[in-house]
């Protein structure tokens, strides 16, 4: 049996125009072929998390498992509409924009959260930012351990952020619980606080919920480099993250997908 739930449309919002990534800017995205900017996957995610919010509540964010794979880009101020139908236990989720296909992903509601020992996941040493080495096979080194300079999200960053990606669930706000998309950024900034990336693109993710983490928490990521390969001549990095608030509680485990380095990068 399935259930197909009602479409949600939002206007996206390209937030990292001035980020680091370069990918987000319009001059430099047209270059690679692209319309313009690319909304931040980080922010496509979110927009895709919704779906499963609405169907498991609460819940979801506790302990839900959530795949998103991102194959097609959205632009800022295009309208972006994200479908999902229930079907064998779990929640197909799909999102489209320009009546076009852009991303895709399963939502899923364990029974409980997997155990996750603290332990098993090392700590590593991101350098000054000014001392960053190039993005390569040597920085993202299969087996090596990343982290991030931590962070805590303010009330008002909180509130920007919610804003920028149109969320109408009032449960992050009156709660204070930090987003699956900032849980996802902080996975970036395992990537960007560890080497200095040319114009990259994220390409897909899979968070499971082990917790919520809260406005105001101290957040840390200790990542693994999983995979470090090439496809069709683009450069990927997979890591294996622990997000952890607090320096001692686990609230998700991602893995996490980046193009660090695009053929038309090599080829130029």
């Amino acid at each position: 049996m399935t259930k197909q739930f009602e479409p949600y449309s939002i206007v996206a919002f390209n937030a990292a125009k001035l980020s680091e990534n370069k990918m987000h800017d319009d001059t430099v995205a047209k270059k690679f072929g692209f319309t313009g900017g690319l909304v931040p996957g980080v922010d496509v995610f979110a927009y895709m998390s919704h779906a499963p919010l609405t169907l498991w509540g609460r819940a979801f964010l506790e302990r839900g498992h959530m795949e998103g794979r991102f194959g097609k880009p959205i632009y800022d101020g295009e309208t972006a509409t994200v479908t999902a139908i229930e079907r064998d236990g779990g929640l197909d989720v799909q999102i489209e924009s320009r009546g076009v296909v852009c991303g895709t992903g399963r939502a899923t509601l364990p029974a409980s959260s997997p155990p996750v020992a603290l332990g098993d996941f090392k700590t590593g040493n991101p350098p000054a930012h000014e001392q960053r080495p190039p993005a390569d096979e040597v920085s993202y080194k299969v087996g090596s351990w990343l982290s991030i300079h931590t962070f805590s999200f303010s009330p008002e960053q909180q509130a920007q952020y919610l804003k920028d990606i149109c969320e109408a669930d009032p449960i992050y706000a009156k709660e204070g619980i930090i987003h699956s998309g900032t849980i996802l950024r902080a996975c970036n900034w395992a990537l960007t606080h560890n080497a200095k990336m040319g114009p990259w693109i994220h390409v897909g993710s899979t968070i499971q919920q082990l917790g919520l983490g809260r406005v105001g928490d101290e957040i840390s990521v200790r990542a693994k480099v999983a995979k470090n390969f090439e496809n069709k001549g683009h450069k990927i990095v997979e890591l294996d993250a622990l997000v952890i608030a607090n320096g001692k509680t686990p609230i998700a485990r991602v893995a996490h997908a980046a193009i660090y380095e695009p053929r038309q990068a090599r080829a130029a």
